[in-house]
């Protein structure tokens, strides 16, 4: 069997700023929230420029950049909740920072036009009263999840109790109507402050102009916003190119040149490990039918490696891979995630299309380029049947190849919303009859079910009898 080249080497982190990774990645949080490209990396660009205004101390400025990159990093955590409260799509964060939610008007306005859409008038209904009785605590559980996940991966990152804490109150508002936690005035963290006024005014700043920002910040003044910071950002309105400049396609290199030079983070390979980590904890959390995926394809995909004599680097490579191939799922929609019933065509073509954007984003990641390309492969089948790409044997490296498996192997042993969970026999079935049918690669199969078998008493499973050379004419699954 024709192997394709093993790609040996990692990209050394002794010199990626951590500032450029949480760039690149920043992408894939945009989509989780429902933002326009680009929205996490322009605020930050606002709230640096807010902060230069303002006199910030060049640690309190680090402190803030680190926490701006990552504000929505909890985001994922309640898309489940939102989608059953709203039975729709998850409700877009842009959508819902062009309203002020604290106005029943508006807020009654935004169930009427997102909940239960494409139910019946009496489904809509029911869904709007629903959410009229969920009231003020209903809301406050969500930013508080939300706001409490995003502060401890700050923590795991290695950022500091000050970027957690900004994260944590960047929902408040100075009046004290905000939430998780409804602080008022100088009890919010000056850099929540700070983040709180950026990320709506690059909402309406991008969506419209500055005026329509200036004027968004002046009418929440005082209410909303630290007037201090809504001064600031009335010097900053003034500045017409800096404006243009993020009309620009792409601002992550102007990202770059704000990051504080002196308190400069640099990833080495342990902090990329958590990034990995953490990044995987927030792809789970998109759905309860997810939980944990990553970690145990990662674990999967390396004991597969293992046998197959991949060499300490491949193994990082694969684990680190196998964490993020489904952050490209970040942008499907829970209403699709947790379908109990057949996808329709729309449906399954943004499934589909996930492998594609888990590429481009970890294309944009410092020391995540050179396995993204096997990561986005995880669908992939020796026949060129696969998706996003339709790539045969001799384009995919073994690191694709295990990764595949292993991602099919925990789809098939754990619960989804349209079947319960398979027992590892009928697993061990699938996986060596889609070997039988040319898609899968039975090397890593094998080494799947010698992994099986070390954990399983022959009594259990005569895992001889599923061995790729079987002539068992198994029909093959789609995940």
């Amino acid at each position: 069997m024709h192997r394709p080249r093993r790609q040996v080497g990692l990209d050394r982190p002794a010199t990626i700023a951590l500032g450029d990774i949480l760039t690149g990645l920043s992408h894939a949080l945009d989509i989780t929230e429902g933002q326009e490209r680009g929205h996490t990396a322009r605020a930050c660009l606002i709230g640096m420029r807010l902060a230069t205004i303002l006199g910030l101390s060049e640690v309190e400025q680090s402190d803030l950049f680190y926490a701006l990159l990552i504000k929505d990093a909890g985001g994922s955590s309640n898309a489940s909740h939102l989608h059953q409260l709203f039975a729709t799509g998850d409700p877009s964060r842009r959508e819902i920072g062009l309203r002020d939610w604290r106005s029943l008007v508006r807020e009654s306005g935004y169930a009427r036009e997102y909940a239960g859409i494409g139910g019946s008038i009496w489904e809509r209904l029911a869904h709007m009263r629903h959410l009229s009785r969920a009231g003020r605590e209903e809301r406050r559980s969500l930013f508080r999840v939300r706001s409490s996940r995003g502060a401890r991966m700050a923590l795991g990152l290695g950022l500091s109790e000050a970027s957690a804490l900004a994260i944590r109150a960047m929902d408040e508002h100075w009046d004290g109507g905000g939430d998780p936690q409804g602080l008022a005035g100088d009890d919010i963290p000056l850099l929540a402050r700070i983040m709180g006024l950026a990320q709506v005014a690059e909402i309406f700043a991008h969506s419209q102009n500055a005026a329509a920002a200036l004027d968004i910040v002046e009418k929440r003044s005082g209410r909303w916003f630290d007037p201090e910071v809504a001064a600031a950002f009335r010097t900053l309105a003034t500045d017409a190119s800096f404006w243009a400049s993020l009309r620009q396609d792409s601002v992550d290199h102007l990202v770059k040149c704000v990051e504080p030079s002196q308190v400069r983070i640099v990833a080495d390979d342990a902090r990329l490990d958590q990034i990995a980590d953490a990044f995987a904890t927030l792809i789970d959390a998109k759905s309860p039918y997810t939980s944990d995926h990553s970690r145990r394809v990662a674990f999967l995909a390396v004991s597969i490696g293992e046998r197959l004599d991949f060499t300490p680097d491949e193994l990082t490579r694969i684990r680190r891979a196998a964490l993020l191939h489904d952050i490209g799922k970040l942008g499907v929609p829970s209403r699709i995630l947790e379908k109990p019933g057949p996808l329709t065509e729309d449906e399954w073509l943004l499934v589909r299309n996930h492998p594609k954007h888990t590429l481009q984003i970890l294309q944009a990641v410092p020391g995540f380029r050179d396995f993204a390309f096997d990561a986005a492969c995880h669908h992939e089948k020796l026949d060129g049947s696969g998706y996003h790409q339709g790539l045969t044997a001799d384009q995919l490296s073994p690191t694709a190849r295990a990764l595949t498996v292993a991602d099919m192997a925990d789809a098939l042993l754990t619960d989804r919303p349209y079947r319960q969970a398979l027992d590892p026999i009928e697993t061990l079935r699938i996986l060596h009859g889609d070997c039988v049918a040319g898609l899968l690669c039975p090397d890593s199969v094998d080494a799947f079910t010698d992994y099986v078998a070390e954990r399983l008493s022959s009594a259990e499973i005569q895992v001889s009898e599923y061995s790729s050379d079987s002539d068992d004419d198994l029909s093959t699954r789609q995940q």
